[in-house]
């Protein structure tokens, strides 16, 4: 898989969960995010972990695509950087069941694994 594959599919797990996110306000039902949500319903638990888990995403994903396209404009989208960057997209998909399951261990070790991923992308770039 090369670098901007990985790029693409982590952008595509961040449009996934936005989409959980916003849906599961409404129980998953499309019929009510298709309006104005003006009054939202009381957040339920699964929503409240899908948007804490999204929002953790989003905190990442600049250190992510910086690194990415670092390596790519410096022609340092090596192995081990490409490597680095899939670690970091199955931590990523792992993450989110781990959260919305609620299993708190399993969810930081997982976020640890990205995390250690983004210094294995950021190394050979040095």
């Amino acid at each position: 898989m090369t670098l901007t594959t990985i790029i693409l599919l982590v952008l595509t797990l961040y449009m996934v969960q936005i989409f959980l996110q916003e849906t599961s306000h409404f129980g998953f039902d499309l019929r009510g995010i298709m309006g104005n949500r003006d009054q939202l319903p009381e957040t339920s638990v699964l929503a409240g972990r899908l948007g804490r888990a999204k929002n953790n995403m989003l905190e990442s994903l600049p250190i992510f695509l910086g690194l990415a396209l670092l390596a790519l404009i410096k022609g340092g989208a090596t192995s081990e950087v490409t490597r680095a960057a899939s670690i970091f997209l199955i931590a990523r998909v792992v993450y989110v069941p781990a959260y919305v399951i609620g299993v708190p261990m399993l969810r930081s070790l997982v976020w640890l694994v990205a995390v250690a991923s983004l210094v294995g992308m950021a190394l050979p770039l040095i």
